[in-house]
């Protein structure tokens, strides 16, 4: 399964190791990088429909849900 959060849609980002300045100055010996989301596997409780639902989230995602709640988020994102 891809690294993706559910609510957000945030993915793996791949980039340079170097500033801009850097590049233009020097050899690159470092290539790419990944920079991954900080994403977390939660059970949400949605008392709306007395289920718990299993997903993987990002901390920006936890927020959403925290201030749209878990129902109204997790509809928009068709997860239920």
């Amino acid at each position: 399964m891809a690294k993706q959060c559910d609510i957000t849609g945030k993915k793996t980002q791949i980039g340079g190791k170097y500033s801009n300045r850097t590049r233009a100055t020097q050899f690159n010996p470092s290539g790419k990088t990944k920079r991954a989301p900080n994403l977390q596997k939660k059970k949400i409780y949605v008392p709306e429909i007395d289920k718990t639902v299993s997903i993987n989230v990002s901390t920006k995602g936890l927020r959403t849900i925290a201030k749209n709640g878990a129902y109204k988020t997790l509809k928009d994102a068709k997860l239920i």
